[in-house]
């Protein structure tokens, strides 16, 4: 079963849900079922841990430290 993101029309609640072929979700929130169906990000194969290496490089460079652990942070 593919997993889908949707946004509610009635109330612009987002959501994702397991869909089969042939069924149609509704909005746990409200219970519509006028849903768009939304455009997912998809890490490209392989690359993510990349990507996230890039990115922590460029945050420790300007001195954000935020999205490293407690014992990944620098001492002193």
């Amino acid at each position: 079963m593919p997993l889908y993101s949707y946004r509610c029309k009635a109330c612009d609640h987002g959501f994702e849900s397991l869909v089969r072929s042939g069924e149609t979700p509704v909005c746990p929130s409200c219970g519509s079922a006028d849903l768009t169906r939304q455009l997912s990000n998809v890490a490209p194969e392989g690359k993510s841990g990349a990507v996230v290496q890039s990115a922590r490089r460029m945050a420790a460079k300007e001195g954000h430290f935020s999205n490293y652990s407690r014992a990944e942070r620098p001492k002193g």
